[in-house]
């Protein structure tokens, strides 16, 4: 068959975004993004070996980003599986909001390359597929990597350090400022590097609210990164979210940095969570903002991609290769994500590099 399926989560917008510096000390943009498991993109891809390369096209039309990467991806995964490069047909399935912060263009792109490279027969890792979707939209969420906390170089596709085995638990009332308006991610003014280190300690403190499990530094770490982007991106309700969270006892609230997404932060074992959550819900709407989703930050989708028979493929953490049986498999370290051409490596090195409390590449 020459039909492949592929899907992608979105998040709801970040915890953490800012400038720090890389491996080598350079200020790089990044962020660490709030997962989550209930909305995402479904793509299908059918490769059509009778139509020239050119032929592409996409379903719905407008989704331009999602068909340039299609375009990009269909001659690697025909190199790959040893195939000519073709046309196809690509449609897009996803009922996440678009212009909010929670990563919908994004979402597109790695659907539709996992939808590729699934109608090739092959598989594809996490850093070429940031790569493509860098390519595709420059710049792009970490959504085609594992459900764990990562500081993520959005404009490179580079992870710039491994937080943590998993954000700590808590509980978010979603909802949306700014009317739910739309906004122009890439109109956005530039982060000052001046701001670097102010960043870095929060980075810091982000990396011990996960490896204590602590809500209540969560929480902070997002608030003081949402009040750091007023600076670029002004949401006249952060006041009243931030008052609401303190009439009800939540830790503190977390924004979109690039959208109109926003949350009240709740740690699972406030007293009287439940009574909380629906003071939260109705201070909230009492203020004119739309209470979108309460969801815990713990539920994951697992991330991959379908094959072919709509089964779900366990998703790939090494080097790119055909896939099917006799396919040779490689075990890798800690945490894999380079790709063919040696790029984007973080393995071994990440464990130690956690330990010291650095960064990697």
């Amino acid at each position: 068959m020459n039909r492949g399926s592929g899907y992608a989560p979105c998040h709801h917008g970040e915890i953490l975004q800012g400038v720090f510096r890389d491996h080598a000390g350079v200020p790089c943009r990044g962020l660490v993004t709030l997962p989550m498991a209930d909305l995402g993109t479904y793509a299908e891809f059918v490769r059509q070996p009778d139509r020239p390369a050119e032929q592409l096209t996409v379903s719905p039309a407008d989704r331009s980003k999602a068909l340039r990467a299609t375009a990009d991806t269909v001659p690697l995964c025909a190199r790959l599986a040893r195939h000519p490069v073709c046309g196809g047909q690509l449609r897009l399935t996803s009922h996440i909001p678009v212009g909010l912060g929670m990563g919908s263009s994004t979402s597109d792109i790695i659907a539709a390359v996992r939808a590729v490279a699934a109608s090739f027969g092959v598989e594809l890792a996490p850093a070429t597929i940031a790569r493509l979707a860098v390519r595709a939209e420059r710049a792009s969420d970490p959504l085609m990597l594992e459900n764990r906390p990562l500081l993520f170089a959005q404009r490179e596709g580079q992870v710039l350090e491994v937080l943590g085995a998993s954000l700590p638990r808590v509980i978010v009332v979603g909802c949306t400022t700014g009317g739910g308006r739309p906004v122009d991610t890439l109109a956005l003014p530039p982060v000052e590097h001046t701001d670097v280190d102010t960043f870095e300690l929060l980075r810091t403190a982000l990396r011990r609210a996960i490896t204590a499990a602590d809500p209540a530094l969560l929480g902070w770490v997002s608030t003081e990164s949402a009040r750091s982007n007023q600076r670029l991106l002004v949401k006249e309700e952060l006041g009243v979210l931030e008052g609401v969270a303190d009439a009800v006892g939540a830790v503190g609230v977390q924004v979109a940095h690039s959208g109109n997404v926003a949350g009240v932060l709740f740690d699972p074992a406030t007293r009287e969570l439940r009574r909380r959550l629906r003071q939260c819900v109705h201070a909230l709407r009492g203020n004119g903002i739309t209470v979108s989703r309460v969801f815990r930050s713990d539920r994951y989708d697992r991330y991959g991609s379908y094959g072919k028979g709509g089964e779900r493929v366990r998703a790939h953490r090494g080097l790119d290769q055909p896939a099917g049986p006799g396919a040779r498999r490689r075990r890798l370290g800690v945490y894999p994500i380079r790709d063919d051409e040696g790029r984007l490596g973080v393995g071994r090195g990440a464990a130690a590099a956690r330990r010291r409390g650095g960064a990697t590449r």
